[in-house]
């Protein structure tokens, strides 16, 4: 990786917006198993001069950069991402879209308005001659972070001595989306694939049909939900914890179960309760609940369907008017779901009062994204994600793997 730094007396041709005549090199980079994620930056104006100013203040900025990249620029934006950042995006969507999205992206430019894991993966199907660009590099995944390579490794290393992967049909790794390029790469060097949760119960499917037992990670909660719902009792689900020796378990349990799940989790979606679905029943008689299948089993059971973000917004559309629903999700999607279907006379509530905010998700501002397209405009690329090309390799057999199972 290269951190470029700006020549002497650069100058910027925007100090009319608060930008400071000499040029600052924020060069930075992220480290996720041995995949490089790099900040490659010839900043003609520092961020720091962006994040002092309002929100409001940006727009005009934005739009100017949008019209002067054109179509070289493509603004991909995840349903969690705010109202102020989201409307500038090309497309919307859960991360399954947005995959399918970037690989089919024309522009020189993916400039990926979600967390580190899409950007990554955004950059695995890329061209060669395109760019992918996270406005924040702050913009990680706490699930994402509960699964590191080694510790994979390390799990497949010990089933391997207990003779796990060697039983009957073998064993299949799965990764859920919201996973480093290193662990996309394992799963796709070992046979397996990715998954989002629009199709998580396809590549269930997918992965059985070759193999007996499945190896799912890092979300326990699809993982455990997807299972169920494809008749395998909780009784064949075992939890690997990556903090003690075995997982925590025992080898028999190990042979017995068909899948086991990685002990880890959406922290969003964990927040959900099952008294929750309990008490806006109690409020609201005759409420539909739907909940993200990221939330806990025992909440997932208690309501009327479960769907990836995509799936949720399809339901509520779907419904006649007047129909009311609580929906177990992240908060940003939640409340713009409740002002698209006002309009149609359905009424969109979250499941929890207290309200469920993707905090990571959150980091990327208008001003991060103003900073990130005027660079560009100025032939700049800040914030560049680029994965090592031995990672990439097998991390695109396993996401080309997955955009070739159905979603539902």
């Amino acid at each position: 990786m290269e951190l470029l730094e700006p020549a002497d007396g650069f100058q910027h041709p925007r100090f009319e917006h608060g930008c400071s005549p000499k040029a600052d090199a924020n060069g930075s980079e992220l480290k996720a198993g041995n995949t490089v994620i790099a900040a490659t930056e010839r900043a003609s104006c520092s961020l720091d001069n962006y994040l002092v100013l309002p929100d409001h203040t940006m727009d005009d900025r934005i739009a100017e950069a949008r019209r002067e990249l054109g179509r070289d620029c493509v603004v991909l934006g995840h349903h969690y991402q705010r109202d102020e950042v989201i409307k500038f995006a090309d497309y919307t969507g859960d991360s399954y879209k947005l995959s399918q999205l970037s690989a089919q992206a024309d522009g020189r430019y993916i400039v990926f308005c979600g967390v580190h894991f899409m950007a990554e993966s955004a950059d695995i199907l890329a061209r060669p001659d395109q760019n992918v660009i996270l406005p924040d590099l702050n913009a990680g995944c706490s699930m994402a972070d509960m699964a590191e390579i080694g510790q994979v490794e390390g799990c497949w290393e010990q089933l391997e001595g207990m003779g796990i992967t060697a039983l009957g049909r073998g064993i299949t790794p799965l990764t859920y989306m919201n996973s480093t390029a290193a662990i996309k790469a394992f799963c796709g060097e070992r046979g397996g694939l990715v998954c989002t949760s629009s199709n998580a119960g396809a590549a269930f499917r997918w992965s059985f049909a070759k193999s007996d037992k499945i190896l799912f990670l890092p979300d326990q909660h699809l993982g455990r939900n997807t299972a169920f719902a494809l008749g395998i009792p909780l009784s064949e689900m075992v939890v690997w914890d990556p903090y003690m020796l075995n997982g925590g378990t025992t080898p028999e349990r190990l042979r017995a179960a068909k899948v086991i799940l990685w002990k880890g989790h959406c922290s969003v979606h964990q927040r959900f309760l099952p008294e929750h679905v309990d008490n806006v029943r109690a409020k609201y008689p005759g409420i539909r609940v739907i909940v993200h299948p990221e939330c806990r089993w025992e909440v997932c059971q208690k309501a009327d369907a479960l769907g990836s973000t995509e799936r949720l917004i399809k339901i509520v559309d779907a419904a006649p008017a007047g129909t009311m629903f609580a929906v177990g999700t992240e908060i940003h999607l939640v409340n713009r779901m409740g002002k698209r279907f006002a309009a149609q006379g359905k009424k969109v509530i979250t499941l929890d009062d207290s309200g469920c905010l993707c905090t990571t998700m959150f980091r990327i501002s208008p001003q991060h994204l103003a900073w990130a397209l005027e660079n560009l405009v100025d032939g700049n690329v800040v914030n560049r994600i680029r994965v090592a090309e031995d990672v990439k390799y097998w991390a695109r057999v396993a996401l080309d793997r997955m955009l070739e199972v159905p979603a539902a």
